[in-house]
C-alpha cells in the first residue's frame, strides 16, 4: 500500500468509525453540531462512541494503538467513558492466530513446540499492538520445571509501522515547510526518533537485552521487580521470560484490599522514574499501566512488577546534568536560573533577555506549586509552557520526547494511585541528592578510579614521548634546546605539585573514612 494509498484507508477508517462525528460533535457552536449530524448521514453509529474509537485505533496499526494506549492514562483530559475504553488497548488488543504464534516459535527454534516446552498454553494471556503472550513451562539443564512466559511478535509488523511512518515523514516535511514554528519544532527529527524506537521494539533480542540492563541498574533497590531472561530461548521474533505474578496496577481496590500502601506505591513510582532517568540515565519508556504490575507475594509484597521493555529512554551526562539542574531550580522556583540554563544549554537564541524568560516561566509555573496531583495536570503545564516556548523560539529537543511521554505515563498512574500526591515534594529531595553526588567528593574519587587506567598506561610512555620531543630540535640548535629543558623542568614540577596534591587529596579521604568510624563507636 503507498503513501497515497494509506492516507486514503486513515480517512476511511475515520469515517467508517465516525471519528468525524465525534470530533465535531464535542464542538458547542450550532452549526458545526449540524454539520456532524447530516455527516453522519447512512453511517451505522449505534455503537458508543469510545468503543467505535477504540475499534479505529486497533484498525489503524500499532502506532495508533500505542497513541490511545498514552491517551488512556490521562484521566484528566478525557471523558470517563473514553478513558476507560482505551484503556483496553493496553493488553486487551485482537489476538492473532494460537497457530501462527506456534509457527512462529517454531520457525525460530527449529524445534516443534511440544520438544521444546514441558507445557505450552495456546491461549494468549495478554495481547498488544506488536506482540502477544502465553504461559508455558520449560524445563532447565538441571531437570527443574520452569513457569516462563513467551512473548511472540505480531506477524506482518514491519510493513504497515513502515508505511506509518512514511506517511508521518511526509507530514513532518509538510510541517516544516508551510508552518512558521516548522524549524523549530524539528518535526522531522522527531518522527526519525519515533522510527528508532518502533523498529527497536521489532526486534525482541534487544528488548531482552533494555530488561537485563534495567534489571542490573534495579539491583538493590528493593522497589521493583523485572523479569529474567532465558537467554537459551530468545530470538528476534520469540523472546522467552521468566513468569512474574502479581495484580495489574490499575486494580486500585484489589491492591488496597490485600493491604497494599497505596500512597507509598505512588512515591515509590516517582522514585523509580527518577532514580532511571537521573543515576543510569536508562529508563522504561512505555510505562502504561498494562505493563507495570504489583507483587502480592511475602517475600515482595508490594513491590512493583515492570514488563514490556521494548521502549526504553537513554540520556547522555549533559542532558542528565541539564534537566537535573532545570528541575532543581522549578522545585526551588528559582525562574531566574531555569532561565539560564535555556539561554547557556543554546535551548533559545543567545540574545533573549533572561528577564523576560524567567518572567514567562514564573507566569506558567508558579499557580501550580503546592498542590496534589488532583489540582494539576503536567499536561496543561506542558501545554502552557509549549505556548511560552513559540513566544522565545525555544528549539523541541527530539531526545527528550520520550522523557516527556513517560513523564505524563507517571503523572496518570500517579492520579489513579493517589490524588493527594506532592509530586513536587516527592521528587525534590531526590534531585538534590543527586546535584551533591555529581560535585562531591564521591563523585570526584569515582572520576579519579575511572580514569586511573587510563593515566596508568600514558605514564610508562612519558620518556619515550620526552626522548622524540627533544631530538625533534636540529643538531646544534643550543637556544632551542635550552627552552626546551626549560619546558621539561616546568612540567616535571607541575607533575610533582600535583602527585602532592592527589596525596594529599587520598590522605584527607583517607582520613574522614577514620574519623566517621570514630564517630560511629
Amino acid at each position: 500500500m503507498s503513501r497515497l494509498g494509506r492516507g486514503a484507508f486513515i480517512v476511511f477508517i475515520v469515517l467508517r468509525y465516525g471519528l468525524d462525528e465525534l470530533v465535531l460533535s464535542s464542538f458547542q457552536k450550532p452549526w458545526i453540531r449540524l454539520l456532524a449530524r447530516i455527516l453522519s448521514v447512512g453511517r451505522d453509529l449505534r455503537s458508543p462512541r469510545a468503543v467505535r474509537l477504540r475499534e479505529a485505533l486497533e484498525r489503524l496499526g500499532p502506532i495508533f494503538v500505542k497513541f490511545g494506549q498514552v491517551l488512556s492514562t490521562r484521566r484528566d483530559l478525557l471523558p470517563l467513558d473514553i478513558a476507560e475504553e482505551l484503556a483496553k488497548l493496553q493488553d486487551r488488543v485482537p489476538p492473532f492466530s494460537s497457530d501462527i504464534a506456534v509457527a512462529t516459535i517454531e520457525r525460530a527454534f527449529r524445534k516443534p513446540v511440544d520438544t521444546i516446552f514441558e507445557s505450552f498454553e495456546r491461549e494468549p494471556v495478554a495481547s498488544a499492538s506488536i506482540a502477544q503472550v502465553h504461559f508455558a513451562t520449560l524445563r532447565s539443564k538441571s531437570g527443574e520445571l520452569r513457569e516462563v512466559a513467551v512473548k511472540v511478535l505480531r506477524p506482518g509488523m514491519l510493513p504497515v509501522i513502515q508505511k506509518d511512518l512514511s506517511l508521518m515523514r511526509m507530514m513532518a516535511g509538510w510541517v516544516e515547510s508551510l508552518s512558521a514554528d516548522g524549524k523549530r519544532l524539528k518535526p522531522r527529527e522527531v518522527v526519525a526518533e519515533f522510527d528508532k524506537y518502533l523498529n527497536d521494539e521489532l526486534d525482541l533480542v534487544r528488548e531482552a537485552s533494555n530488561a537485563a540492563q534495567l534489571r542490573r541498574n534495579m539491583e538493590g533497590l528493593d522497589l521493583v521487580l523485572i523479569p529474567e531472561m532465558v537467554w537459551d530461548y530468545c530470538q528476534p521474533e520469540v523472546l522467552v521470560m521468566e513468569r512474574m505474578h502479581g495484580v495489574p496496577i490499575s486494580h486500585v481496590e484489589r491492591l488496597r484490599d490485600a493491604g497494599v500502601d497505596i500512597p507509598k506505591l505512588a512515591r515509590d513510582g516517582v522514585t523509580l522514574f527518577f532514580t532511571q532517568v537521573f543515576r543510569d540515565g536508562f529508563f522504561h519508556a512505555d510505562m502504561h499501566p498494562g505493563n507495570i504490575q504489583v507483587s502480592l507475594a511475602p517475600e515482595t509484597f508490594g513491590r512493583y512488577i515492570s514488563l514490556d521493555f521494548g521502549i526504553v529512554g537513554t540520556l547522555t551526562e549533559y542532558d542528565k546534568e541539564y534537566l537535573a539542574q532545570n528541575f532543581t531550580a522549578f522545585f526551588r522556583r528559582d525562574y531566574k536560573r531555569v532561565a539560564e540554563l535555556h539561554i547557556e544549554s543554546g535551548w533559545v537564541p543567545a540574545d533573549t533577555r533572561v528577564d523576560e524568560l524567567e518572567a514567562a516561566i514564573r507566569a506558567v509555573c508558579e499557580p501550580y506549586f503546592d498542590r496534589p496531583l488532583k489540582e494539576i495536570s503536567l499536561g496543561m503545564v506542558l501545554m502552557r509552557l509549549f505556548q511560552t516556548s513559540r513566544r522565545f523560539h525555544v528549539e523541541i529537543q527530539p531526545q527528550l520526547v520520550l522523557l516527556q511521554k513517560t513523564l505524563l505515563n507517571i503523572e496518570g498512574l500517579g492520579r489513579q494511585l493517589d490524588p493527594e500526591l506532592d509530586l513536587w515534594s516527592t521528587a525534590k529531595p531526590f534531585l538534590e541528592k543527586w546535584m551533591l553526588d555529581q560535585i562531591g567528593p564521591k563523585k570526584l574519587w569515582e572520576e579519579l578510579k575511572a580514569q586511573a587506567p587510563h593515566y596508568a598506561k600514558l605514564l610508562p610512555q612519558l620518556p619515550r614521548l620526552l626522548h622524540d620531543y627533544l631530538k625533534q630540535p636540529r643538531q646544534g640548535d643550543a637556544r632551542q634546546l635550552e627552552q626546551l629543558l626549560a619546558e621539561q623542568r616546568r612540567t616535571n614540577r607541575l607533575l610533582q605539585i600535583l602527585l602532592y596534591l592527589g596525596m594529599g587529596f587520598l590522605l584527607s579521604l583517607l582520613g574522614l573514612q577514620v574519623w566517621s568510624h570514630l564517630q560511629l563507636y
